[in-house]
Parts: C-alpha cells; sequence; structure tokens
C-alpha cells in the first residue's frame, strides 16, 4: 500500500467539519500512521517540506453549505487526493449522520467525490462503537444525555438533542431512506449478521449486491470486530480498484488502521499516549454548542471566568460595537493569567429557540470573529472551542494552515498542535469538540491536563 510502504500517502481524509476530522486525525496518529490535517489541499512545496506522509486529512465546513458550494469545495479536494494516488478516499461525517438536501448533504458528497473513485464499492460505515454509535439493519442509534457517563441509548429520530437539531435535525433513523432523501436512489445494506459468517461469505454477499451497481452500501456496525470485517473488504476492494469512497465517522478509519498487518513500516506505536500536561498560561475557551452535554460542561468549569455571548447583540445591528465589548471582557482577565469560558447565552436556547436557530449561520462567523479578534490581543497557548459549526468557522478564520495529532483528552475530543506561519499562532494547542462529546469536567480537564481512564480508551478505539 503507497502510503505505507512507499512514498504517497494511501488514506486521504476530509472532514466536513473541524472536530470531525481531528477525531480521525486522532486515530491514524494513534494507530502510528505519519497523518497531517491541512486546513486546503496543500501544494507541493508543503508536502515536500514534511517530508513521507501515510495519511493526508483536509478539514473542511461541508456540513454548514449548500448543495452548490459543497459540490464547488468537494470537487477541488477530490481532484486533490486523486493527484495525490490515495488509495481511499474517506469522506468524514459526524457520527450521527446530520445532514439534509440543502444543508451538508451526504448525498451531494458522494455524487461530487464519485467522479474522483473509479471503484465500484461506495462504503458507508454506519456507526462507531467507540462514541456508542451503533447501526444495525440500516438504523442508526446514538447514546445521548447530560452525563456522559450514564447516557442512554437512542433511535437517532428520538433523540433528545439530534432530533432537535438547529440546522439538521435527524428526523429519520433507517440511514438508507435518509440517504435516499439526499438524492441517492439505490443504497444497499449489509446487516451485521453477515460478519460472523467469515470473509469469503461476506465477499459474496457483497459482489452480489454490487451487481445492481448502488450508489452506495451501507454497512451494519454493532461492535469493534464489526469495523475489522469492514476494513478488510476496504483494503482489498481499494487495491483492485484504487480510490474507493469510503463515508463515515472515524471508525472509517478505525476500521482501515485494524486491516493493516505491517505494523513494522509505520513505526512504533505506543499503547498509552503521552497525557495531556497542565497548560502553561490561561486557557480561554469558546462555546458555541447549544447542547445539554455542553451546557453541563460550561457549570462544571469552575475555574475559568464566564462571558455570555447573547446571539442576538452578535448578530444584530449593533454587533460590532457588542463584539468589541465582549472581546474587551474577555482580553483584559486572560492577560492578568485566569481562565476565561466564552459561551453563548445558555436560556437563548429553549424559549427563544426559533430566534437562535435563525441566527445561527451569523453566529458561527460572529464567534470566529471574537477568537480572532482575541488572539490578535494576546498570546495564548492553549484554547478549545465547542461545536462543530462554531469550531470549522472559527478555526478557518485564523492565519494557520494545518493541524497535528498532541494529545487524547476524551473519546472524541482530541487537543491538536496548531501549525501556522505567524510565530504568535504557531504550536498553539487546539481543542476542538462537538456538542456531544466529552466528560462533564472537560474544560477543567483541559486547563489542568488530563491522563485518565477514558483518553487511554480513546487511544485503543
Amino acid at each position: 500500500m503507497s502510503g505505507v510502504s512507499g512514498a504517497d500517502p494511501a488514506y486521504g481524509f476530509y472532514g466536513d467539519d473541524f472536530t470531525g476530522a481531528t477525531d480521525t486525525l486522532a486515530h491514524l496518529a494513534r494507530a502510528g500512521l505519519r497523518t497531517m490535517l491541512f486546513f486546503a489541499p496543500p501544494d507541493a512545496q508543503r508536502l515536500s517540506m514534511l517530508g513521507r506522509l501515510d495519511a493526508v486529512g483536509i478539514a473542511g465546513a461541508a456540513r454548514t453549505m449548500q448543495p452548490h458550494a459543497q459540490q464547488q469545495e468537494l470537487a477541488r479536494v477530490g481532484a486533490a487526493f486523486a493527484a495525490l494516488g490515495v488509495r481511499v478516499m474517506h469522506y468524514k461525517v459526524c457520527s450521527t449522520f446530520d445532514s439534509a438536501p440543502q444543508t451538508g448533504s451526504i448525498g451531494v458528497a458522494i455524487r461530487t467525490l464519485r467522479e474522483y473513485c473509479a471503484n465500484s464499492l461506495v462504503a458507508v460505515v454506519g456507526g462507531q462503537p467507540s462514541l456508542r454509535r451503533y447501526c444495525v439493519f440500516g438504523e442508526l442509534f446514538a447514546a445521548g444525555g447530560a452525563d456522559a457517563h450514564q447516557q442512554s441509548v437512542y433511535r437517532i429520530d428520538r433523540h433528545p438533542t439530534m432530533s432537535r437539531h438547529p440546522v439538521t435535525p435527524m428526523n429519520e433513523a433507517d440511514l438508507r431512506v435518509h440517504l435516499q432523501h439526499q438524492g441517492l436512489k439505490n443504497v444497499q445494506s449489509i446487516d451485521w449478521r453477515c460478519y460472523a459468517r467469515g470473509d469469503v461469505v461476506l465477499q459474496t454477499e457483497l459482489d452480489c449486491l454490487l451487481e445492481s451497481k448502488p450508489d452506495a452500501v451501507l454497512f451494519d456496525v454493532l461492535d469493534d470486530s464489526h469495523l475489522q470485517a469492514i476494513g478488510g473488504l476496504i483494503t482489498r476492494h481499494a487495491a483492485i480498484d484504487s480510490p474507493l469512497l469510503a463515508v463515515g465517522a472515524s471508525s472509517v478509519a478505525q476500521a482501515y488502521v485494524s486491516a493493516l498487518n505491517d505494523v513494522a513500516d509505520r513505526g512504533e506505536v505506543s499503547a498509552v499516549p503521552a497525557p495531556l500536561t497542565r497548560a502553561r498560561g490561561p486557557v480561554f475557551v469558546l462555546a458555541g454548542s447549544l447542547s445539554p452535554l455542553t451546557e453541563v460542561q460550561i457549570a462544571a468549569a469552575q475555574s475559568y471566568l464566564r462571558v455570555e455571548l447573547d446571539p442576538q447583540q452578535m448578530t444584530g445591528n449593533a454587533a460590532p460595537g457588542y463584539l468589541a465589548e465582549r472581546v474587551a471582557a474577555i482580553v483584559g482577565p486572560l492577560r492578568d493569567g485566569r481562565n476565561v469560558l466564552a459561551f453563548t447565552t445558555r436560556r437563548a436556547a429553549h424559549p427563544a429557540a426559533d430566534v437562535v436557530r435563525s441566527v445561527m449561520p451569523q453566529l458561527a462567523n460572529a464567534n470566529a470573529a471574537l477568537l480572532k479578534a482575541v488572539l490578535g490581543k494576546v498570546r495564548l497557548q492553549r484554547i478549545g472551542i465547542a461545536g462543530g459549526d462554531t469550531s470549522s468557522i472559527a478555526v478557518r478564520a485564523l492565519d494557520a494552515w494545518g493541524l497535528s495529532y498532541l494529545a487524547p483528552l476524551s473519546a472524541g475530543v482530541t487537543v491538536c498542535r496548531l501549525h501556522a506561519e505567524r510565530g504568535e499562532l504557531d504550536g498553539m494547542e487546539v481543542m476542538l469538540k462537538g456538542g456531544q462529546m466529552g466528560d462533564a469536567d472537560l474544560f477543567e480537564q483541559l486547563a489542568n491536563g488530563y491522563a485518565g481512564d477514558e483518553a487511554a480508551d480513546s487511544s485503543r478505539s
């Protein structure tokens, strides 16, 4: 496989938001693959400077885009990966598959990227057990609730958060139907019972499905052994006719690395990654997520000064003045050495939900402007951003070009090192997290360092 034993990266992944992209980066890096996550397709000079890479990622914001913009973005990405000669092209989506025909359409992504993938198989990996996401008989289930350790598992259309997502609510649990609504008329599926019957039977079942020339094949996932079987299929098909398009959460990367058996060529793999140490200065966290879990994490952040951000004032006619006032309220304490947590006003998430929903796109851009202004006034060693859309747009607003893996923090949450031409940004430690991810004391862990069981478990998943 070229990215393992040759000069070209064998694995290319595009994250439809930055939080998910860093999770995939972490899984590949912890498996010993030399991986870099870029903010745009890298040019030859950048790649030459970095040396040999086994995997290349591009962090984007396709989950917030309308179809035309998404097509333009992904055509550029597909062409870049094809030019790099990747064997597996992974379109990384949220593990809850939240998307809609007109916003972040997975169907649009598959149709666009398939133009750059010769393989007849488009593999959709339907679950990620390490994050308590499961796909059984084509239907998606996900853990949810404010307590990360005592979450119940819900069918996705009954999930307390994802069924009410402000932009892309999940009201269909059957992923085949969900994708059909996004323009993929022929979605076949392989259910979890096939995996126990062995590789030959599994391959025969897949060959039969491919005779109908499906738009995609959905794979059930209930436990990690299923990912190993799927990984074998993906790598075998990619070796025959590459590149192969795979769609799903970081479980696609987990499946891929589980199928690699030439560990020696990937260097030494540490059984337990280096722990995240205490921050060397004040930490700034920007929380744009309105999820119940993020609300719990905000309440538990006792070592932070809290600064509220009103959605309507952030996006209204008087936004410039309000933004400047909020930046001053953040920068002053940071300069004094205090941790600061800026968060979207929580009470706006309930009685004024329709108002918040209407300003969500503008709010993410306003949060990005706030982060850029703060970092322009105070130099920080470590920051955190909560919320998929907030993370994608805020990091893109910075004058930086990439991220590399630094340390685990919690399942699905990674701390990365920022790479930038500007010295005040280069090397900054960045945590990006989705609304549903992390322990209750995640922000405290970010400030004080962490080497708990959850981080170790995450490294092995």
